[in-house]
């Protein structure tokens, strides 16, 4: 659970059932009942309509716990990344980071550096997309060391300058009055040709 409306729709559904809760947060339910056999079938039922999913490995509930501390940390946050992913992930989860590390490669084939790295690059995108920042600002707020170095991250993950994203990214929008000028189609087709 990422949002806050995952965390909505799971309370939704425990009231549902009759459970009452004292933690829903991420990827995490805590309540104060016992959950019958039946209790969690129909939970596992019900939240898979939403796309979410019940998990009862400790280890893939863990890993889950990662991904979503990751993602908020880097997605959700209008705020400069100050502190160290792994420190941050020691800290939320309790765990030395060598463990956390170890876990997240052999479940997930891909180490958590990695999937930092992933994850910064789609919000660079995202940032670029909208014209929110200016490269040099994208790079201090997700914490690179220059933007010589978010553009060496950016173009081997993307295959492409971050310069090359946000023209392309221009090239894909055009003015209203536009939409359907037989000579703006051939140029569109001869930029993606």
């Amino acid at each position: 659970m990422v949002s806050n409306t995952c965390k909505t729709l799971v309370k939704k559904e425990l009231r549902k059932l009759g459970l009452h809760f004292i933690v829903v947060d991420l990827g995490e339910i805590d309540v104060m009942e016992d959950i019958s056999e039946e209790q969690r079938n129909q939970l596992k039922i019900d939240l898979s309509q939403f796309g979410l999913e019940l998990l009862d490995d400790k280890r893939i509930v863990l890993i889950e716990k990662i991904k979503n501390l990751i993602i908020e940390m880097i997605q959700n946050s209008d705020e400069t990344i100050k502190i160290k992913f792994s420190i941050f992930l020691s800290e939320k989860l309790h765990h030395n980071y060598t463990y956390l590390a170890n876990l997240f490669s052999e479940v997930q084939g891909i180490s958590i550096q990695q999937f930092i790295i992933l994850h910064k690059i789609e919000r660079v995108k995202e940032l670029m997309f909208y014209d929110e920042l200016n490269i040099k600002e994208i790079a201090y707020r997700l914490n690179y060391s220059s933007v010589a170095h978010l553009s060496n991250q950016f173009k081997k993950v993307t295959g492409l300058s971050p310069g090359h994203f946000r023209q392309m990214k221009d090239n894909m929008r055009r003015p209203l009055e536009d939409v359907g000028n037989r000579s703006n189609n051939i140029k569109k087709a001869e930029i993606f040709n």
